[in-house]
């Protein structure tokens, strides 16, 4: 196997702290787990996660550690390893509580009134370990609270109708969830859960009906509760971050909001009537005779709220349409209007 150095894979300094081995770790456990890349990608990602948890086994055991740091890449073979002279052996023999306790502070340390292992392990490894702590034997007692899984953050995109108007939409979602491996503990005895990665969840796809506002604005965010990262307390929330894109009838404009009305070309000629839907219900507007197609008509504060605070306008854009049926004589009709007519361009064309 090429050798690693385990500092440089996690990013930290050979001084580091054991906590800040472990907040390395932990970020780089979230970004480079497999579920959450793409499959074409699948098999670099697990290499390098596995780089990440050797890595974060050596350097988190201090032994391990002790070995990696005075032989390097030959650290494997430093049970037997000789240091100098009242250096003791790094590995020949198990260390007892008390030389562990002198070693990393607790009960039979200097000064006495630690909480030995299960302080030191607490420290090392925060809420991962908070079972081990208090309640007797000597240690401090009133355990740290277990904490919530931590938020995440998506995107999903809705149509500017939708959000206009409300609604319901339902999508797929990538959820975190407690790994059935270690029942979300993140590690099996000693070593990091070979299935979550120490992670203590995977991931697993959950279909969501989401409720969307009226007058909903690009880029808002709404916080769906307990669909965020898995924790000893409970998962953590979800900030679904809204992306408004157009639809077959609405574009956003700057809070302004664009819709398209069809009318019957006969219906121009003398004006006529409409209902639109609007976020408070039914607006009526009128098309004065005379309106030329792609004529716009606005409704003023019938649009998106805009970020500085107000609503933005609805503008009515004018389209022309036939009814799906024509009858014969309905198309015979427009053959005669078409015979002497001028070509009609608009749009693209011209």
């Amino acid at each position: 196997m090429k050798f690693q150095d385990y500092y440089t894979t996690l990013g930290v300094s050979r001084t580091a702290t054991p906590d800040e081995i472990k907040r390395a770790y932990r970020k780089l456990a979230k970004e480079w787990h497999p579920d959450r890349h793409p499959p074409h990608k699948r098999k670099d990602v697990e290499e390098k996660f596995k780089a990440i948890s050797e890595a974060n086994e050596v350097l988190s055991d201090p032994e391990k550690r002790k070995r990696f740091d005075a032989l390097g890449e030959h650290w494997r073979h430093g049970q037997d390893f000789q240091p100098p002279p009242g250096g003791g052996r790094a590995g020949g023999r198990t260390m007892s509580q008390e030389e562990f306790a002198r070693m990393f502070g607790g009960a039979g340390g200097p000064g006495g009134g630690g909480g030995g292992f299960s302080d030191f392990f607490a420290q090392m490894f925060g809420d991962m370990f908070g079972g081990a702590r208090g309640g007797g034997g000597g240690g401090r007692g009133g355990g740290r609270a277990a904490a919530r899984g931590q938020d995440a953050e998506a995107e999903i995109e809705v149509d500017v109708g939708l959000a206009l108007l409300g609604g319901k939409r339902s999508f797929a979602l990538q959820v975190a969830v407690p790994c059935g491996t270690c029942e979300g503990e993140g590690h099996l005895g000693p070593n990091a859960c070979p299935m979550c990665g120490g992670l203590g969840s995977t991931r697993s796809e959950r279909s969501v009906e989401l409720t969307i506002p009226k007058l909903s604005r690009d880029g808002q965010a709404l916080r769906l509760r307990g669909l965020g990262e898995a924790g000893p307390a409970g998962p953590g929330d979800l900030l679904l971050r809204l992306r408004l894109v157009p639809d077959d009838t609405y574009r956003e404009r700057d809070g302004d909001v664009e819709a398209d009305v069809v009318i019957a070309p006969w219906e121009l000629l003398e004006g006529t009537k409409i209902d639109v839907a609007v976020p408070d219900g039914t607006a009526s507007a009128r098309i004065p005779a005379g309106t030329k197609p792609g004529q716009k008509l606005r409704l003023r504060g019938q649009g998106l709220t805009k970020d500085g605070g107000g609503r933005g306008d609805l503008f009515l854009v004018v389209r022309l349409g036939l009814p799906e049926e024509l009858t014969e004589h309905q198309k015979e009709l427009l053959r005669e209007l078409g015979k002497d007519s001028k070509p009609v361009r608009g749009g693209a064309a011209r």
